[in-house]
């Protein structure tokens, strides 16, 4: 991935989503070649010479403090996880001069404790997950909720390969398209933090040559984090459900995340999740035992 390319394509992104009114500035009239605001304009609102803003929008990011990432974030407006993404674009444009700096490779498997202790989870689906999406670990519910995305015998198993390659994720989830720039979203957010991981480009460049609408909503670099939500899927045993989810990153390892999903006690959503259980408890879905788990899991970049 080109560190640079992203850094500019962000901005200029960010920077056509503003108009004048939303930046509080004063509307002279004359045709705008361009959606959204200015170079010039966004220079003027960050509170730097505008050649300097057009150096960073093309990419160059040598030098930049971090009175320069909040001032660019207060005038394009950035919501938490764009500000972050944009922190990451830059620490990675520098370092892509400077290879020695670039971030280790990352795990992408939990020990057997922490088998154990999501495995005793039983009354909730839990889902471990790594920044490419892959299921890294799961107990017996979150296999089971997700059972559909555990058919597909390729390994990792993947949830936007499932989303986007999958015509079974399109009556699974309720709300598709939601769904879709919610994982093109994350993955965009995992580029910025990790934009040496092959595995994280491969997965892209398959996505991307194999589905239109992936390539699209790639394009618009849009960027989002993976804390709370809602989640309505149609369970091919129990039906529709509507559960919440908690997105937790994992002590041990920040680039791991724990989803625990839950329904609101007394809906037919927890009357559905029950039974999902008691379906659980009757039926072999092929989850690993603790000790297999420990040393089977995905692992390795």
């Amino acid at each position: 991935m080109d560190n640079q390319d992203d850094l500019s394509k962000f901005l200029i992104s960010r920077r056509a989503k503003l108009d004048l009114e939303q930046a509080g500035l004063p509307d002279y009239g004359g045709r705008r070649r361009v959606p959204g605001l200015r170079r010039e304009e966004v220079a003027l609102l960050a509170g730097m010479s505008s050649e300097y803003y057009k150096r960073l929008e093309r990419g160059n990011a040598k030098g930049v403090s971090e009175a320069v990432i909040e001032g660019v974030s207060r005038a394009l407006q950035l919501d938490e996880a764009e500000r972050s993404h944009l922190y990451e674009l830059i620490r990675s444009a520098n370092a892509g001069a400077h290879p020695g700096r670039r971030r280790p490779t990352r795990k992408t498997q939990i020990n057997s404790s922490l088998q154990q202790t999501i495995d005793a989870m039983s009354t909730v689906p839990v889902f471990v997950q790594n920044g490419r999406l892959d299921a890294v670990a799961t107990n017996r519910l979150g296999r089971a909720l997700f059972s559909e995305m555990f058919e597909d015998s390729r390994q990792p198993v993947n949830a936007a390969r499932f989303v986007f390659l999958d015509a079974k994720a399109q009556s699974f989830y309720q709300d598709w398209e939601s769904n879709t720039r919610q994982i093109v979203a994350l993955l965009r957010a995992e580029a910025g933090r990790s934009p040496y991981d092959r595995q994280l480009s491969d997965l892209v460049g398959e996505l991307s040559t194999r589905s239109d609408l992936f390539r699209r909503l790639w394009g618009a670099h849009d960027v989002r984090e993976h804390r709370t939500g809602l989640k309505s899927i149609h369970h091919p045993v129990v039906g529709n459900l509507d559960l919440t989810y908690l997105g937790l990153d994992l002590a041990s390892d920040h680039s791991l995340q724990m989803l625990v999903f839950s329904a609101e006690p007394g809906s037919p959503s927890h009357d559905g999740l029950q039974l999902l259980a008691n379906w659980t408890n009757t039926h072999s879905i092929g989850v690993e035992t603790t000790d297999q788990a420990a040393t089977n899991h995905i692992g390795g970049n």
